[in-house]
């Protein structure tokens, strides 16, 4: 692993000298889905039928699985969502209170909640369809309520929801010096506007390629995201999965943070895993880079097991991990 000392982006609170845990605040505005997971040898091909090895149904989405994740870290963390009026919206509920997340800007709608149906292959490599649901009731007004309630540190979002709600949440951030960081996924275009009130944008490799083209690994990777980061006008950190992370504040070179070899199960997740920890760094004091450190670690741990939230690591193991990164060591 890599240690430097980046240079932070105003908005970052974390000038501090020491990392500092009970700073940390996190509001996710993002989505909520019902994992329904089926594991087999082999994908089917279009027309095909196959038997598969099991089935596993757990709590998703993006956003609640960035919010668990930063929660077992063990800071303040809130969640704005629409779940349905169904059994999967009261059982996100009730999963929320016992991940111990701040629920007041949760709300329930008429309709369905979100699902999730994922297919995992031999390999641990997933292909996922997502069904909104209620999801899509997110409400704008409710997310900047929560800004400016909640009082957080860093404002999370992604693309599981509508843009406009994200937007108004991050216009809020912004207007009270709040870091918000972008996750844009399921990839899509990116609304200009919610663009320009975001700090950082973290897609994945496929997001990076669909986004700004070419690849952010390989010969010519570093100016391919340089290029993306001066071209969005926002701090850049590119999930890599088995390759690690890079990352590309503005007016610094490339920072690239190593992955470690693990045998990997299930990587359903392991973008939410990496970002939750992140989040929880960033707003905890820790430069991007060693953020990003703690991130990589976190989630090559949740590959090695099946499911998603299932898959990340408890309180105390999250604790365990991050005490060297908050006391400043673990180089």
């Amino acid at each position: 692993m890599i240690s430097i000392n980046a240079k932070l982006h105003p908005n970052i609170v974390g000038k501090r000298r020491r990392a500092d845990m009970s700073a940390a605040r996190i509001l996710v505005v993002g989505s909520t889905m019902m994992d329904l997971i089926s594991y087999a040898k082999v994908i089917p091909n279009a027309g095909e039928t196959l038997v598969g090895d099991r089935f596993q149904m757990g709590f998703g989405g993006k956003g609640a699985n960035q919010a668990v994740q930063a929660a077992r870290f063990g800071a303040p963390v809130a969640m704005v969502n629409a779940v349905g009026d169904d059994a999967y919206g009261a059982s996100h509920l009730a999963n929320f209170v016992k991940e111990g997340i701040d629920t007041r800007w949760m709300r329930t709608v008429p309709g369905s909640s979100g699902v999730a149906p994922i297919w995992v292959d031999a390999n641990g490599i997933n292909r996922i369809i997502i069904v909104p649901g209620a999801n899509n009731d997110t409400d704008p007004a409710v997310a900047e309520e929560a800004v400016r309630e909640f009082k957080p540190t860093i404002v999370v979002g992604q693309f599981e929801i509508p843009q406009a709600t994200t937007l108004a949440a991050f216009r809020a951030a912004r207007a009270a010096g709040i870091t918000t960081l972008l996750n844009p996924a399921p990839a899509a275009e990116i609304d200009p506007a919610l663009l320009s009130v975001s700090d950082w944008l973290a897609p994945n490799e496929m997001e990076f390629t669909t986004l700004f083209g070419g690849s952010a690994i390989g010969d010519g990777a570093d100016e391919r995201i340089l290029a993306a980061a001066a071209k969005s006008g926002v701090n850049l950190l590119v999930t890599l999965g088995g390759h690690g992370a890079a990352i590309a504040e503005r007016g610094q070179p490339i920072q690239r943070v190593s992955a470690p070899k693990v045998t990997v199960v299930d990587t359903t997740g392991a973008g939410d895993s990496f970002l939750g920890a992140f989040s929880f760094g960033l707003a905890s004091g820790l430069t991007p880079v060693r953020a990003a450190e703690l991130a990589v670690a976190c989630a090559s741990e949740s590959v090695q097991k099946p499911g998603t939230q299932s898959s990340y690591l408890s309180k105390e193991e999250a604790a365990a991990l991050a005490a060297p990164f908050l006391a400043g060591g673990a180089s």
